[in-house]
């Protein structure tokens, strides 16, 4: 049966969903957008952005003691692909080789008109 996992750490649920489900070893994020727990502002760039999801991961990834080097796989929503090459700037920052697979999509809008929000799928 799956777990819930939440921490104070990153931003709540803003609908009817968990911030991450872990099952069998493995731990499944929701998207997390680029708002900062404390004060529930966002960046304005992309840069700021792509950051502040990827802390907001990497503290829902230590509630259950895992890390950034776990992860197996990111999908990275952006709200302009123009953004691609500033948001993988940032992104190199959290990740070493043996990278994670990775998708990269452009969607039409994100919620909170946020520029980018990234889930991720990692080892317990």
């Amino acid at each position: 049966m799956p777990t819930k996992v939440e921490t104070t750490k990153a931003p709540d649920a803003i609908g009817p969903y968990s911030q991450a489900m872990q099952i069998a070893g493995l731990l499944f994020t929701s998207g997390q957008l680029p708002i900062d727990p404390a004060t529930g502002k966002m960046p304005k760039d992309i840069a700021g952005q792509t950051r502040q999801s990827l802390e907001n991961v990497k503290a829902v990834l230590a509630e259950v003691y895992t890390g950034m080097k776990n992860v197996i796989k990111t999908t990275v929503f952006l709200s302009d692909m123009d953004n691609f090459a500033a948001m993988n700037e940032v992104y190199a920052e959290y990740f070493s080789a043996p990278f994670p697979a990775r998708s990269c999509v452009e969607v039409a809008r994100l919620p909170k008109d946020a520029l980018v929000e990234i889930e991720v799928i990692a080892e317990k």
